[in-house]
């Protein structure tokens, strides 16, 4: 019998079968409607997961490649369960961003499936199909349907997050060869006291961190990521920042700071310092960007940074307290899942203004408040919610993040601010030029918010609103697992 969550996984692949039985026509429609299957499913999850117990619940297992150690293995933990309903969220709201074809569509499904199983699969060999499986589709969809430097932008895309993939393969091949598992939990246990030993503990680390590191991304691997948002189709540039980013920090917190804590106290001031120029150096380059595209691309790898500040500032020091321990955790797990609904939000309403001009420069639009008051109202939402504004949702994430690294690492904690203020200048001068002074003669003719797009934006930010104003209900989900995670760190 399929479990629910096996059943989440296969939903998009079945998905994909019904597109090429159907007329083209109706690709999005079908495709809108495996969607709303696909939430279906994970409300029931959600509904049926137990917030208060700290392990893995609805585990399925079963044999696949006895000979290596590979199992069908996926579970699901706070964490996992949060970021189902992330791509659940943000997966509908990119298909209907957009006209689609059956291809795109298909592609896109595949995408879906390939997230679901990698946020849910326990054994490396399963994990790694899932996590490869979504990127292939991904480069496909810049390569045949981006703009107008999608072959280079594809090109990028794929050799980096190939050739840190082959890095982390190579990390874990060490780690089965010395040790004779795949399995994470096994794994885990085992890194309490030191996985593997002597040089091949470094190389394996390193192979593993650079595979990750591309993928969330972090400074300096990160000059792939403007050029794919920039020539992205929207949709996919909404999945890109709103799902597969959130893969790396995932991997982060599943599989390299429980396996290799050691390594990580040993080089956390450096871990640390890649945080930092995340956070500082993202948003400076946003400042300089006319591409709307472009700046909203370098701001996703700052909001990011936050993540990884948090976790670095936990696992690389063994004197926080637990407080702050958990408090620093739980804004990284609020700030993933409060970025991607955020993030994806301003790539759609920047996608709706370069549908109506034609063009997506900063300089290229003015006054538009004049013209279109309710794009404007639920653009500075979004805005004011990316740039951390109390009452909205990514004011929650940050506040914690920050409240929990000061306290265990005030110095490199004091320096991120700095990330914070030039957000806040690049956010501000973009509302300027896009929304006041008059108005400008190629906008005259702009129409406000349709109401498809409309049932599009506004479920999104009305759920920024509700995170900002009560947040509990998503801290419900995963306060069992910050607690066990925080004992891991202790």
């Amino acid at each position: 019998m399929v479990g629910l969550i096996s059943a989440l996984i296969l939903i998009p692949l079945v998905g994909v079968l019904a597109l090429f039985t159907a007329p083209e026509r109706n690709a999005r429609p079908i495709a809108l409607f495996v969607n709303a299957l696909a939430a279906f499913d994970a409300l029931v999850l959600w509904r049926h997961f137990d917030i208060a117990a700290a392990g893995m619940q609805m585990v399925e297992r079963h044999a696949w490649i006895p000979a290596i150690g590979a199992e069908y293995l996926v579970g699901m933990d706070g964490l996992s369960l949060l970021l189902v309903l992330l791509t659940s969220l943000i997966l509908p709201f990119a298909f209907l961003a957009q006209k689609m074809g059956r291809g795109f569509c298909a592609l896109m499904l595949i995408m879906q499936s390939a997230l679901y199983g990698t946020f849910t699969a326990q054994n490396f060999v399963l994990w790694f199909l899932f996590y490869e499986m979504s990127l292939i589709p991904a480069f496909l969809l810049i390569k045949i349907w981006g703009g107008e430097n999608r072959d280079r932008a594809a090109t990028k895309f794929f050799l980096y997050t190939f050739l840190g993939s082959v890095a982390m393969l190579l990390g874990f091949l060490g780690i089965y060869l010395t040790r004779g598992s795949f399995d994470f939990a096994t794994l885990a246990g085992l890194g309490k006291d030191g996985l593997l030993t002597g040089k091949l503990a470094w190389v394996a680390f390193a192979g593993i961190f650079l595979g990750l590191a591309v993928k969330v991304p972090l400074f300096p691997f990160h000059t792939w990521l403007p050029d794919a948002y920039e020539s992205a189709p929207i949709g996919v540039s909404m999945v890109l920042t709103g799902v597969l980013s959130k893969m790396g920090v995932y991997g982060f917190v599943r599989l390299l700071l429980p396996l290799f804590p050691n390594e990580i106290r040993i080089i956390g001031p450096w871990l640390l310092a890649l945080a930092i120029c995340s956070i500082v150096f993202a948003p400076l380059a946003a400042w300089a960007q006319s591409d709307l595209k472009r700046m909203v691309a370098y701001l996703s790898v700052n909001h990011l940074g936050y993540c990884m500040l948090g976790l670095f500032a936990v696992a690389a020091s063994s004197v926080g307290a637990a407080i702050d321990t958990q408090a620093a955790l739980s804004g990284v797990f609020m700030q993933i899942f409060n970025h991607g609904i955020t993030a994806a939000a301003l790539f759609y309403l920047v996608g709706l203004l370069e549908q109506r001009r034609g063009l997506r420069g900063i300089g290229d639009f003015g006054g538009l408040m004049q013209r279109t008051p309710i794009l404007c109202g639920w653009m500075s939402v979004a805005m004011f919610s990316s740039l951390g504004l109390p009452g909205l949702n990514g004011f929650i994430g940050e506040f914690l993040i920050f409240k929990g690294s000061f306290a265990i690492t005030a110095s490199f904690t004091a320096v991120a601010v700095i990330g914070l203020l030039v957000t806040a200048i690049v956010f501000i001068r973009a509302m300027q030029a896009l929304f006041s002074g008059p108005l400008a003669e190629s906008c005259s003719a702009f129409s406000d918010l349709l109401p498809r797009e409309q049932v599009a934006i506004i479920p999104v930010t009305l759920l920024m609103f509700a995170i900002g104003l009560a947040p509990q209900f998503i801290f419900n989900m995963f306060n069992a697992t910050i607690v066990q995670m925080a004992r891991l760190f202790s």
